[in-house]
Formats: C-alpha cells, sequence, structure tokens
C-alpha cells in the first residue's frame, strides 16, 4: 500500500492532558476518508499535526514518506474549521495571495468553482455570509493539486442546498491519486463520498476501515455504526 499519511506512536499532549494517545494510522492514497469522533476526541488536533502547525510531543508522522515539516506544507492543502482570511479583501485578493504563495494553485479551478456558486470575486471577504465565507475557504483549498486535503468541517456553516454541490467539489476537485480527510460531525451527509473511515475517542482510533464493507458486514449505516460504536463507549 502506497501511504500518503502514517503516523507512528503519535502523542500530543497539552500540559497533562492527552488528546492524542500514541495515535498509529495508515491512510493510503486515493481515497476520500472521515475523521469521526465526539467532541475532544482528537480531530483537529490531528488534522493540525499533519498540517505541521503543532509539534508532536512524541511519536512520528509522515507525509508521502517525509517527515512533517517545511518539505511536507507543499504537498498538504488544510482547511481550517474558523475562516482566517482578511476581511477587508475582496476574494480576488485572496486568489491572488494563493496563486503567488503555492505553485500549485489552479487559479482557473477556482474561478470556475466562484461562478458555478455565484459568487463575486470582487466582494470584500467580510461582506459575505459564514457560509460563503466557508465556500471562499474550501474553493480555495481545493484548488490547490495537492497530495493530501485535510478538511475540517468543511460542510459545518454552509445551507443543506449548497452540501451537495460542496460535496460534489470535494469528490471531483482532488487527483486520484491524493487523499482527502474530511472531519465533520454531518455523518449523513458526507457518507456518500466516503471511501473509508476512522472513529476516534480520546486519541484512540476505535475503529476504521472500508465504508462499503463496514456497511455490509453491520448492515447499518456508516451514521448508524457511529451512534452505536460511541453509545457503547464511555465518557462520550
Amino acid at each position: 500500500m502506497d501511504a500518503i499519511l502514517e503516523t507512528v506512536g503519535l502523542t500530543k499532549r497539552y500540559g497533562g492532558t492527552p488528546a492524542l494517545n500514541g495515535l498509529c494510522l495508515e491512510l493510503p492514497k486515493g481515497r476520500i476518508v472521515g475523521l469521526l469522533g465526539p467532541n475532544g476526541s482528537g480531530k483537529t488536533t490531528l488534522l493540525k499535526l499533519c498540517a505541521g502547525l503543532l509539534t508532536p510531543t512524541s511519536g512520528t508522522i509522515r507525509i508521502c514518506g517525509q517527515e512533517v515539516g517545511e518539505a511536507t506544507k507543499a504537498l498538504v492543502s488544510y482547511l481550517p474549521d474558523r475562516t482566517y482570511l482578511n476581511n477587508r479583501q475582496k476574494v480576488r485578493d485572496q486568489l491572488d495571495y494563493f496563486q503567488d504563495f503555492y505553485a500549485d494553485f489552479d487559479r482557473s479551478r477556482a474561478e470556475g468553482m466562484l461562478r458555478v456558486l455565484g459568487i463575486d470575486p470582487d466582494v470584500r471577504f467580510g461582506t459575505l455570509s459564514k457560509g460563503t465565507r466557508e465556500k471562499v475557504q474550501l474553493v480555495l483549498v481545493m484548488s490547490r493539486r495537492a497530495k493530501l486535503y485535510l478538511l475540517d468541517e468543511p460542510i459545518g456553516g454552509v445551507d443543506p442546498a449548497a452540501r451537495d454541490y460542496i460535496l460534489h467539489t470535494i469528490l471531483t476537485n482532488y487527483d486520484p491519486e491524493a487523499t482527502v480527510v474530511i472531519s465533520t460531525h454531518l455523518i449523513a451527509d458526507v457518507e456518500p463520498v466516503l471511501d473509508a473511515f476512522v472513529f476516534l475517542q480520546q486519541g484512540f482510533v476505535v475503529r476504521s476501515g472500508d465504508v462499503a464493507q463496514a456497511r455490509e458486514e453491520s448492515g447499518k449505516s456508516l451514521d448508524e455504526l457511529f451512534r452505536e460504536v460511541f453509545r457503547c463507549l464511555p465518557n462520550c
């Protein structure tokens, strides 16, 4: 298996509190993976570590065989769970910034997605609704030709009518040799696009596997399986 992401003994503590506990995980290329778990399970911490925004307490992370560091930033496209773009800039200015900063940014792809979403590139970012700001961020992130996409709650703030388009955008706008990791609580919404899943609880992987196989073996949807697994675990 050609691993895009591999963690070995990955631990992250905030003071004395562990967010991840010796996490061992291996994700192959060409998969869309749901990173799923209750609040406080370590999902956002894991994504930030993989993006190089946090430093592990112990253990290792490798992206395409390279330990996380300066070189892997060119391989990872990260969507945080909060907007971070300059409210005073126009959307067009933010496209300029991504084009200047990322060699793999596909501006024509970004402009095409903005047109479909009906977002005027000459509008100031701060005047947009919260959901529309999140759409702009997702467009920017998915317009890179990255190897690993890390999406933290990409549809959490958008209206249900836009979710299908956003999920379609995720599904169709990444290299099939790349891997997409989606962290979300909206499991039923993202389930149709997922190939694989990882259930996290208190920094441990409690279950993982192929979505279709899990459905076949359990006779349940992934959303139902999630509810069953975490209903049986303590401290959820």
